[in-house]
């Protein structure tokens, strides 16, 4: 007999926070759901991507010390398996920006998916969201980088989890 995952309170509490929002009535709502969290989640990487790359927030020009600025965005669809999700690929006037979260080309982003979810379900804290890059990337991602997109997911996910429920 297989063993149930028992749900932390800071689960519970996201996910309740989550279907008072969005109301799923049947699967296909559940789906885009998912799709709109993965899509929100994995835009707010990219933009703090582009801002690691920069070294500057956006509209931080005080602190712009690059010849480098953005260029606006490409549109780009991504195939998950909770269905084609839009989202805009940041741009820099050089044209060396190299996103890794979701990688020049590549379209099916199927195998980072749930990472990406757990991050919300886990409360995302820096350690594992830490650990999440690591396995999202292959590669050490660098204290600022990390604490950047925590800094751009976390209010998305607070204003979930402190929504009032009916």
């Amino acid at each position: 007999m297989a063993r149930q995952r028992k749900l932390t309170p800071e689960r519970k509490a996201l996910i309740q926070s989550l279907l008072s929002h969005y109301k799923p009535e049947d699967a296909q709502d559940v789906q885009a759901m998912l799709r709109d969290l993965l899509g929100d989640t994995i835009q707010q990487m990219l933009e703090a991507e582009m801002d690691d790359h920069l070294g500057y927030s956006k509209y931080d020009y005080k602190n712009k010390h690059t010849d480098d600025s953005r260029n606006g965005y490409s549109p780009k669809t991504v195939t998950s398996s909770a269905g084609d999700i839009p989202i805009d690929v940041p741009r820099d006037r050089k044209g060396d920006f190299e996103p890794q979260s979701v990688k020049k080309n590549q379209t099916d982003i199927s195998n980072i998916e749930d990472q990406v979810l757990s991050m919300y379900a886990k409360g995302m804290t820096t350690r594992d969201i830490s650990a999440h890059l690591q396995s999202i990337y292959g590669v050490d991602a660098s204290a600022e980088m990390i604490s950047r997109m925590t800094d751009r997911i976390l209010p998305i996910a607070k204003e979930w989890q402190n929504r009032p429920l009916p």
